[in-house]
């Protein structure tokens, strides 16, 4: 007959300290307009490579956010990040800075970068980089429209 082994009880502490990397999301929304346009360019190159993106009067999107950030849960707290602080500084970094904006005209971020989509999701990134703890690691998935979308990093 084999011995009957009963697992041990663990203690959540001694869990959380077992180095499961979580990861935690936060989806935001926001509302701008871009005109994607390379001055160094003819009309015609720009019409070619951009197309309706190029239209001078510009085009707006409705854009989903999706913050990724992931590390190992506090023992104290079980969080890996307060997603209240985390909508805050989504709030304050990207949104207030880019909803209902012109990206071109109305943010100093694209007044020489090109506010496609990639560009765009960059831009998040190194705002929100700044101000989270370098021991946790961030993504920005960021869709355009509903069938396309960039993450960065990659």
């Amino acid at each position: 007959m084999g011995v009957s082994v009963r697992p041990k009880k663990q203690d959540p502490k001694a869990l959380a300290m077992d180095k499961h990397k979580v990861s935690v999301f936060r989806k935001e929304h926001f509302n701008a307009a871009h005109r994607l346009h390379n001055s160094a360019w003819t009309p015609e190159k720009n019409d070619e490579i951009f197309g309706l993106c190029n239209n001078p009067n510009f085009h707006g999107h409705n854009y989903e956010l999706i913050v990724q950030v992931t590390g190992y849960p506090d023992p104290e707290t079980g969080y890996v990040i307060d997603t209240k602080k985390l909508s805050d500084l989504i709030k304050l970094e990207v949104l207030a800075r880019f909803d209902h904006k012109n990206l071109n005209l109305d943010t100093t971020f694209f007044a020489t970068l090109n506010p496609t989509a990639e560009n765009i999701a960059v831009v998040i990134y190194e705002l929100l980089r700044a101000k989270i703890n370098s021991t946790l690691d961030l993504k920005i998935r960021l869709y355009e429209t509903e069938r396309n979308f960039v993450e960065y990093p990659s």
